[in-house]
């Protein structure tokens, strides 16, 4: 199988998206962090496959990316308030924030914890994309695990051709840094990883609820 490559920008690109991601399989597009790759968030097959085009291990989650912070109400058992102000403050952006994960959600997405990873990213054709398909999409960096993240629709190619469909060129991204994550799920909030969003930002605007952010 050679991967194709499709202009993002066409109507026709996004429907052949939309076959290949409702039929189980993965596709790879391009964020406002690095290109990612990714499947239906509710389809566990799906997400086996995921984990073997990315050759991660399973004890390693993967999060999700959503439309809109609305749909935040569909992944996770709750919205800790914490993920309400982050959210209403950094998304659509380069921010993961950990939350209860949903009892509906694939345990394979999970490896067998109960949280969950969620961004909405700043991009808007992805975004459209997400509402066609009426789900999210799990969401990782379009590599081989430990390998470079890919800032062109070539990048992934270099990796990834023949192990997944398709990959939607949207141009080069806008930067390498892959998005800050910040679990909410525990007291005080702690910052996973630093990326996109520094550590400062999330505290000033955290200070409503907390004192401080574990780094």
């Amino acid at each position: 199988m050679q991967t194709k490559i499709l202009d993002i920008a066409d109507s026709q690109s996004i429907a052949r998206a939309l076959e290949i991601l409702r039929a189980g399989n993965v596709i790879a597009f391009p964020t406002d962090t690095v290109y990612g790759m990714g499947a239906n968030a509710f389809d566990e097959r799906a997400i086996e496959k995921l984990f073997r085009v990315k050759e991660r291990a399973r004890d390693k989650a993967m999060p999700v990316l959503l439309a809109d912070a609305r749909d935040l109400e569909k992944i996770a058992r709750q919205v800790p308030d914490a993920a309400k102000i982050l959210a209403e403050k950094f998304w659509p952006g380069a921010l993961t924030i950990i939350v209860p994960a949903s009892p509906q959600l694939p345990k394979t997405l999970l490896a067998s914890g109960d949280t969950i990873g969620a961004r909405v990213p700043d991009h808007d054709p992805v975004r459209d994309l997400i509402r066609a398909l009426g789900a999210p999409i799990v969401g990782t960096s379009a590599n081989i695990s430990g390998g470079k993240n890919p800032q062109t629709a070539l990048d992934v190619f270099a990796q990834l051709n023949g192990r997944i469909s398709l990959i939607l060129d949207g141009g080069r991204t806008r930067g390498d840094v892959p998005s800050t994550v910040i679990d909410v799920t525990i007291f005080p909030p702690r910052i996973v990883r630093v990326g996109a969003v520094s550590a400062q930002e999330i505290e000033l605007t955290l200070n409503k609820l907390y004192s401080r952010v574990v780094e």
